[in-house]
């Protein structure tokens, strides 16, 4: 399997890194918790303005018609961010699933749409308080809530930025059986891609941080404790990054093989995610730990995203079923279940 990315999809990569880190850094993140807001409008203009709200949607609906492999590498960015708005469960997620279901429907037409989604593996709905509308699934089928007619109760979240609510509703559009198997996987996909950037953010934070702080007249960074420390994050991040690319890769497939990747990535970026945050933490020691350094958030949204769509034990759930109910072996590493069943 090829991983090498094209010149399209870096250029993409490119765009999304350079808006992200013009319009999303540390200044932002705590004026808006200053202010007590998750979301951004100007930065969300600016984000549909350059098309990365588009990627997924299939051309017939405004969209770019681009594949999971092209959404992750901006899920990447978004997580290197710590992005508050919901570029991933709105572009990456509802909306796609909305064009399945309804290709002419009015909100489509605007590229600056958010739209909720509420599975029934997720308690609680993330971002539903910016959005224009909410997907939720009723026993396999998607209903469509339109913001105004929903109430929605906030629940206690442990990331400042990625606010969760419980909605109750009366109305709703019965847009009929949706594929919500398909919804998880790309959902799953893109928080592992999201794990990635936050791992490298918080990597490049202690790095940047042990090179400044010295101690006993040194640079912290020549410490061999903490260079131990960065690099075993380091390892692991690059361990992640081909699981995550070939799980993106495989998304399209739809089988068990195509699912368990998918899983393996969601667990090992996030893993990764963990301890990178936890060693920059380290890094930084005491202060690490305290409201006024930024790694505290790249920790939280790992926290928060390790356990949506899925928690731990769903995905290695979902690994353990094609590793004992499939063969095993290098000839089955690339295997599909049309002819590895």
């Amino acid at each position: 399997m090829d991983f090498t990315l094209s010149d399209e999809q870096a250029m993409f990569a490119g765009t999304a890194r350079a808006l992200f880190g013009d319009m999303c850094g540390p200044d932002q993140w705590r004026a808006m918790m200053h202010d007590q807001v998750a979301f951004d409008a100007t930065r969300w203009a600016a984000i549909a303005e350059n098309g990365l709200s588009a990627l997924l949607l299939p051309e017939s609906a405004g969209g770019l018609g681009l594949t999971e492999i092209d959404f992750a590498l901006i899920a990447i960015e978004a997580g290197y961010a710590a992005l508050p708005e919901p570029l991933v469960e709105s572009a990456g997620v509802a909306m796609p699933m909305l064009a399945s279901l309804a290709a002419d429907h009015p909100l489509l037409a605007d590229p600056a749409t958010i739209v909720a989604i509420a599975p029934a593996i997720n308690p609680a709905v993330a971002s539903a308080d910016s959005a224009q509308a909410i997907l939720v699934e009723r026993e396999g089928r998607a209903l469509l809530v339109m913001r105004a007619d929903a109430r929605l109760t906030p629940v206690p979240t442990i990331d400042p930025l990625r606010r969760l609510f419980t909605i109750a509703f009366d109305t709703a559009q019965d847009l009929g059986p949706a594929d919500w198997d398909l919804a998880l996987d790309r959902a799953a996909l893109f928080a592992a891609a999201q794990g990635m950037g936050l791992a490298q953010r918080c990597v490049d934070l202690a790095v940047a941080y042990a090179k400044e702080r010295t101690q006993f007249g040194k640079p912290i960074g020549s410490y061999q404790a903490v260079k131990h420390h960065l690099a075993s994050a380091q390892v692991a991040i690059e361990f992640a990054r081909p699981v995550v690319l070939a799980a993106a890769a495989d998304c399209p497939a739809r089988d068990i093989y195509a699912r368990a990747r998918i899983s393996e990535a969601k667990l090992v970026a996030l893993a990764a995610a963990d301890q990178a945050a936890r060693a920059a933490i380290q890094v930084h020691g005491a202060m690490g730990y305290s409201w006024e350094v930024d790694v505290h958030l790249f920790l939280k949204r790992a926290l928060a995203l390790t356990q949506s769509w899925g928690t731990p034990h769903f995905h290695r759930a979902r690994v353990a079923a094609r590793v004992f109910n499939r063969p095993l072996g290098p000839d089955t590493t690339f295997a599909r279940e049309s002819n590895h069943a």
